[in-house]
C-alpha cells in the first residue's frame, strides 16, 4: 500500500495524538478559575447588584422564577449556596439562595429578585458586598 505525503502525515499525527497521553508527554493544564467581581476575598466579594423582573421563566436549576422569593443569580457560586447580600450604602442585608446564573453585564456581581432588592432598600443598581453563609 502506497501512502501519499499528505496521507502519511495525517496518519503520523493521529498516531502521535493517541500515544502522547500514554507516554506522559501530554500534560493537562487546569484553567484558572476567575471570579468576575470587583473584589474577591475568599468567601466574600463586592461589586454592583442589579435586580430582575422577568416572570414565568425557568431558572438555571429548573425552578420557576419566583419574584417574591429571596433568590438570586450569580455567575459562579454553586446552586443552592446561601449568600448574605449587604447594601453598602445603607448597611441593610438579606440572605438569598442562588438558583440562577447571571448577571451577564460587566461589573455586576449578583442579580436579586425584586423581593431581595426591596429587603436591602435597593432601587436600580446598588453597591453590595457578598459573603457566603455556612
Amino acid at each position: 500500500m502506497k501512502f501519499s505525503g499528505l496521507r502519511f502525515l495525517a496518519v503520523a499525527l493521529c498516531s502521535l495524538a493517541v500515544l502522547a497521553p500514554a507516554t506522559g508527554e501530554a500534560k493537562t493544564r487546569k484553567k484558572a478559575h476567575k471570579h468576575h467581581v470587583h473584589k474577591n476575598y475568599g468567601n466574600s466579594h463586592s461589586g454592583m447588584a442589579s435586580w430582575y423582573g422577568h416572570t414565568g421563566n425557568r431558572t438555571a436549576n429548573g425552578e420557576r422564577t419566583n419574584l417574591g422569593g429571596l433568590t438570586a443569580a450569580h455567575r459562579t457560586l454553586p446552586m443552592g449556596t446561601r449568600v448574605r447580600v449587604t447594601n453598602t450604602r445603607n448597611g441593610r442585608s438579606v440572605v438569598v439562595r442562588i438558583n440562577d446564573r447571571g448577571p451577564f453585564i460587566r461589573g455586576r456581581v449578583i442579580d436579586l429578585t425584586p423581593a431581595g432588592a426591596r429587603a436591602i432598600g435597593m432601587s436600580g443598581l446598588a453597591p453590595v458586598s457578598l459573603s457566603v453563609v455556612n
